[in-house]
């Protein structure tokens, strides 16, 4: 971790500032989408759009350094960002200048570019692929910008999407190697100021839709590999005759040999349909146990395309699916959950024993269809309380389980308002807010859903998928539900920080106040908190540790990391650090670990030992320093990175 100045922001550098590439790394998957859409709105229209996508992949991924490796770790600032981040800076420049690079005109006789040429990878066979369309203002200021000069875009785009002044775009401009940047900046001001629709899903390169390429052609290239194919068959049929068992399948039948299994999985007359009072008997409290619900579970027709799609979608389906989940068919027929007519769509909800499925249609056609799936494969009793049924200006509409008793909307920033009770009208709740579309940066509330039942009261909260995620709070494997001032006091503070968490599967978040520190300069004490995120797969777990001083409104995230054990029920350890500057100027590490460390050693920039959990230490702006502590049972640990 490298430690950035609270009270600074760094000016882009004129050339590449030296950035390990641990760090830029760490930077490129944090804001990977950010990079990607920059790259894709400074290379020429001319290219096409699914080639200006292919390429801008193509071109983030490349913009990792070589050769740069340093075992330094650094601590980051208490308050970061974007243009606080070297590692986001020096890849903002690679990318810049190779977009750039594209747009040039091949010259002979010199060598082309590698950014002038068609990229290696990635390479999506048979399909091609770009953005969403948008509205008439998005394609007016796509034709305007597809006029302009590849730096004049370029400086529009970094005024618009990076909030540049126009300084650091001269900085950046120049340091990407454009010789004429007075020119760029007075070409870019004859666009009309939209920067808004810069963040538009027209110019999103990592939210696509896919269209066959050429059918004809393929169909004749397939011709000829179906020859080939046979030829090979024939061949290996007569090598095979001496002996028995060649055949790669053995015993399997023929593919295209009828299924039981998989013709009940398309036969709406063969859906699981639980009793309504099933639950209340059963040994299992999941969603196995939920009774079909909904005024269209006799829809044969609903159903049936449902199943057809889930099956083989259509290419005008959009399909989507949390991370870890399989978005094949079902292994036989599913269990109904839900169909009817939420808002303007009909929704149909299918459980396998694996997946949540959600089918939703317009009321008016088919057109626009659309196919989801969420893991849910262990669901509890908690875990099983309520799925998505539908997204609608702002607003998500719940299907709760047959045991939840009652439903309310809380907002998780305002711990004292109380909670507003939501109408459930047979287990679908009236529409509340949905924190879906919020942005850490701009985060003024997140509403929850609260429910109850026999077992408790407990918070979810919606992440952008089919199944909300369950709030805990307290120590891992004694954590608790977040009900009561204490506990919705304590959330507060780390609420917004919830949207790093989304579309990643997650099953479970829980926040832990694992120290508390005295500040040095006798202003108060500061909350070091972790936050961690369990998914449905067992897998891609997500981890904050996050720092708060007395009188501000949000934590500051001071480390990040994914697939780790720390602050985990089988790892309940975590230490983390960051640079404070108190409010005479001076500058302090501060780091801090759970009870149970016997020492925290810091080496490097800065070089400071403690007895205890807690470590203090003057030190200066920018200094750099590595993490280690010693466990009071003798076991070392590293600082969360």
């Amino acid at each position: 971790m490298q430690s950035q100045d609270v009270a600074s922001r760094p000016a882009p550098a004129s050339a590449d500032p030296v950035v390990d590439v641990e760090r830029a790394e760490a930077a490129l998957v944090e804001h990977y989408p950010r990079l990607v859409r920059l790259a894709y709105l400074v290379l020429p229209p001319s290219l096409g759009r699914n080639r200006r996508v292919v390429t801008a992949h193509s071109l983030t991924q490349r913009a990792l350094p070589r050769g740069r490796a340093s075992s330094t770790s650094v601590i980051p600032a208490q308050a970061t960002g974007r243009e606080g981040d070297p590692g986001y800076t020096f890849l903002r420049l690679r990318v810049l200048r190779t977009a750039l690079e594209a747009g040039l005109p091949l010259v002979r006789p010199a060598w082309p570019k590698r950014s002038q040429l068609p990229p290696l990878l990635p390479q999506v066979w048979g399909l091609r692929l770009f953005p969403r369309s948008g509205g008439a203002d998005e394609l007016a200021l796509d034709q305007r910008l597809s006029a302009l000069s590849g730096p004049a875009r370029a400086a529009y785009v970094l005024r618009g999407l990076e909030k540049l002044p126009d300084g650091d775009v001269r900085e950046v401009l120049t340091a990407a190697g454009v010789e004429d940047v007075d020119d760029a900046l007075d070409e870019a001001d004859a666009v009309p100021a939209q920067y808004a629709l810069l963040d538009s899903p027209e110019f999103d390169p990592c939210s696509l839709q896919a269209r066959p390429t050429d059918l004809m052609r393929r169909r004749q290239h397939l011709r000829a590999a179906l020859a080939a194919g046979a030829a090979l068959l024939v061949c290996g049929a007569l090598l095979g005759l001496p002996g028995e068992g060649w055949a790669p399948d053995g015993p399997a039948a023929p593919s295209y040999a009828q299924n039981p299994a998989a013709e009940a999985a398309l036969d709406p007359a063969q859906l699981t349909k639980v009793p309504a009072l099933a639950w209340q008997s059963s040994a299992r409290t999941d969603f196995s146990v939920w009774p079909a619900r909904g005024e269209l579970t006799g829809d044969s027709a609903l159903l049936r395309r449902a199943l057809a799609v889930w099956a083989r979608p259509g290419e005008t389906v959009t399909v989507s699916a949390t991370p870890g989940t399989p978005a094949g068919g079902p292994p036989g027929a599913p269990q109904l959950l839900y169909a009817g007519t939420i808002d303007t769509a009909r929704v149909v909800i299918l459980y396998d024993g694996l997946r949540i499925a959600r089918y939703a249609e317009p009321t008016d056609g088919t057109a626009g269809a659309a196919l989801d799936f969420s893991r849910v494969d262990g669901a509890s009793r908690a875990g099983a309380s309520a799925v998505v049924l539908s997204r609608a200006d702002g607003n998500v509409r719940y299907l709760l389980a047959p045991w939840v008793k009652r439903a309310a909307e809380r907002d998780l920033l305002k711990p004292d308002s109380g909670a507003m009770d939501l109408t459930v009208t047979r287990g679908v709740t009236s529409p509340l807010a949905s924190p879906v579309s919020q942005r850490t940066g701009a985060c003024s509330s997140w509403n929850v859903l609260q429910v109850t039942d026999t077992a408790g009261t407990r918070l979810l909260t919606d992440l952008a998928e089919l199944v909300p995620a369950r709030l805990t709070e307290g120590r891992p494997g004694a954590a608790v539900d977040v009900t009561g001032a204490k506990a919705l006091h304590a959330w507060a503070p780390y609420s917004c920080w919830l949207g790093a968490l989304r579309s990643a599967g997650v099953r479970a978040v829980n926040s832990w106040t694992f120290a508390r520190q005295t500040l040095p300069d006798g202003t108060g004490t500061a909350d070091w908190v972790c936050t961690r995120a369990e998914t449905w797969r067992g897998g891609g777990e997500r981890v904050l540790a996050q720092f708060r001083t007395p009188g501000t409104a949000q934590a500051a995230v001071v480390a990040k990391a994914e697939n780790v054990s720390a602050c985990g029920a089988r790892d309940p350890h975590v230490l983390a650090g960051v640079l404070w500057k108190a409010k005479a100027g001076d500058w302090y590490l501060m780091a801090a670990g759970t009870r149970d460390t016997g020492s925290i050693q810091a080496t490097g920039g800065v070089d400071a030992i403690s007895r205890g959990h807690l470590l203090e230490a003057r030190t200066k702006q920018g200094a750099q320093a590595k993490l280690k502590a010693t466990l009071e049972n003798g076991r070392s640990i590293n600082g969360l990175q």
